[in-house]
């Protein structure tokens, strides 16, 4: 990938020193909002609960688990947006961090796993305008045969990267920002919770790993650097200090690591840890 690369890159126009790519579902939001869609109005909670863990332990892909929850999911999609834009609520210091990034020049750039329509939706109820500066890169959703997608059963989830067992790969856009050349490539972050961002944690110079959920388990297991976090207060306060020079993106990383061991990242240190 070469210089010209750059220019293709919407995060890129203004030739930003930092990039945020963030999870969407139960990073920025406090709630799911498939999760939340799953447990109230398709199979429920424990079903649900029960692909996130055989997820993770490579039973099945998180592909054809997710595809199994939506298709629980049967209400018409204009309604399923209604239902969410009534009950998801923003995490109460997401705002804050983005105004100041939108200050600061570094791009927030959105990778879910779930569906645009719906992310797009909640994002111009929860933020504002200004949700229009956030690219999201999502799945989407067409009609089954013969129907459309605002009837009963109507609509099923169309993945971006159906080839992968991810449904949408998001190591595939971080890639493209990673291998820039060194001159101007920006240091990049990304934040997440759960089984959908497993394609993304190798894949950014410093992860910011959502306190007690499953994306600490993973990256404890499989040795990916990490730091915990509770809510945006503490990502915009690691971001100030990174942008500032008061530490690094590895000083962070190794802060998180030993915050799990100590056991204050919510989640059991593994016995050799």
């Amino acid at each position: 990938m070469g210089v010209q690369s750059a220019i293709e890159l919407p995060a890129m126009k203004t030739s930003p020193q930092f990039i945020f790519f963030t999870d969407f579902d139960g990073t920025v939001t406090l709630q799911d909002s498939n999760d939340f869609m799953t447990d109230n109005i398709g199979y429920g909670r424990e079903k649900r609960r029960q692909g996130n863990i055989d997820t993770l332990a490579d039973k099945i892909t998180f592909r054809d688990s997710f595809r199994e929850m939506m298709d629980s999911v049967t209400k018409p999609y204009n309604e399923c947006i209604q239902f969410l834009v009534d009950n998801i609520k923003l995490d109460p210091y997401f705002a804050e961090f983005f105004q100041w990034s939108l200050a600061n020049n570094m791009p927030v750039v959105v990778l879910s796993s779930g569906m645009e329509p719906i992310i797009k939706a909640l994002l111009k109820k929860l933020i504002g305008p200004d949700a229009e500066n956030m690219q999201v890169i999502g799945n989407y959703v067409k009609a089954r045969p013969g129907k459309s997608i605002d009837e009963e059963g109507g609509w099923q989830i169309q993945f971006h990267h159906p080839e992968s067992g991810f449904g949408h790969d998001k190591s595939v856009t971080l890639r493209k920002y990673s291998s820039l050349p060194e001159d101007i490539r920006p240091t990049m972050f990304y934040a997440g919770d759960g089984v959908s961002d497993l394609s993304a944690a190798r894949e950014t110079d410093l992860l910011f790993a959502k306190k007690g959920h499953d994306l600490i388990s993973y990256c404890a297991r499989e040795n990916v650097p990490f730091t915990v976090f509770e809510d945006w207060s503490s990502i915009l306060e690691k971001c100030k200090e990174i942008a500032a020079g008061k530490t690094t993106v590895q000083e962070a990383a190794h802060e998180g690591y030993e915050a799990y061991k100590a056991g204050a990242a919510g989640v059991e240190p593994a016995a050799n840890s």
